[in-house]
């Protein structure tokens, strides 16, 4: 009589040789480690992704050997971020351990085929298309430079938030910095009410905070906000000073996603946008 091992074993297993394979192709020097002179080991140890993954060593080493343990999604991302997993092997990893990835990339059913259409239409004026965490999810070229180039950001970061605390071209052009980070720090904890629980608010919660002191200072003042137009200016690093009033056009639930256009408030900055829309296209 044959046996067969329940799917579940199987994809541990599969998880298990998935994860020493991966660890056993970084050398330390990758992740700021020292090599000794007695290490035998390929690649890591398990107590060095432990450690890089800030979860607990014996746990590291059951999920290696297969055991039957629950693992989270905010675990997993650490995992493949200390293995230093590409797009197709962080889905793969996801995928045997049967859970969500909370990463942003993800495809979001939200954007039609019509609303780039109109995404295109709107150029030169900016837009973008955000869900209510802050995820860029699309965006036409003119709003491709706006603040940074997005073509060069990893899908992952692909967020304004983390954008707004962590990347140098996107803070140098925001006009009163401290200010503008200091609303979007309150806006996004009146967002997150609805959603304490949720693996993705959480992990970008925990990234923000272990990467930005200003934004842990923004965060514990416990400030909310709600969403709105406002008036705002923008150094933009190709074709200047930008004056513009953004607003927001709801695709569904006023907690879901939205559509963001940046107007121009005169004449000046309708031409400028029309420079900055051709030089994105042009690639410049």
């Amino acid at each position: 009589m044959t046996t067969v091992a329940p799917e579940s074993d199987v994809r541990r297993h599969e998880l298990a040789e998935f994860l020493r394979s991966r660890r056993e192709r970084i050398a330390p020097e990758q992740v700021g480690l020292v090599r000794g002179r007695r290490r035998r080991t390929p690649g890591l140890r398990r107590e060095e992704v432990a450690q890089l993954s800030a979860v607990g060593v014996t746990w590291y080493t059951w999920l290696e050997q297969a055991r039957e343990i629950q693992v989270s999604p905010q675990v997993l991302d650490a995992l493949a971020r200390a293995l230093m997993l590409d797009a197709s092997e962080r889905t793969h990893l996801f995928s045997l351990a049967g859970a969500v990835d909370p990463a942003a990339h993800t495809p979001c059913a939200t954007v039609t085929p019509a609303l780039r259409a109109v995404l295109d239409q709107l150029d030169p004026v900016p837009a973008s298309i955000q869900n209510s965490r802050y995820d860029i999810l699309a965006y036409n070229s003119t709003f491709g430079r706006l603040l940074c180039d997005l073509d060069g950001v990893r899908p992952e970061d692909l967020n304004c938030m983390w954008l707004a605390f962590t990347h140098a071209d996107w803070r140098a052009a925001v006009v009163d910095m401290a200010e503008v980070n200091r609303v979007m720090a309150a806006k996004f904890r009146a967002s997150m009410a609805e959603h304490l629980s949720e693996p993705a608010w959480k992990t970008l919660l925990a990234r923000l905070e272990g990467a930005s002191a200003e934004f842990r200072e923004a965060w514990a003042r416990h400030e909310v906000v709600g969403p709105g137009a406002k008036v705002k200016y923008i150094r933009n690093a190709h074709v200047g000073l930008l004056h513009l009033e953004y607003t927001n056009l709801w695709l569904g639930p006023a907690a879901g996603p939205r559509l963001i256009a940046y107007v121009p408030r005169d004449e000046r900055t309708r031409e400028r946008l029309e420079r900055l829309r051709d030089l994105s296209r042009a690639g410049v």
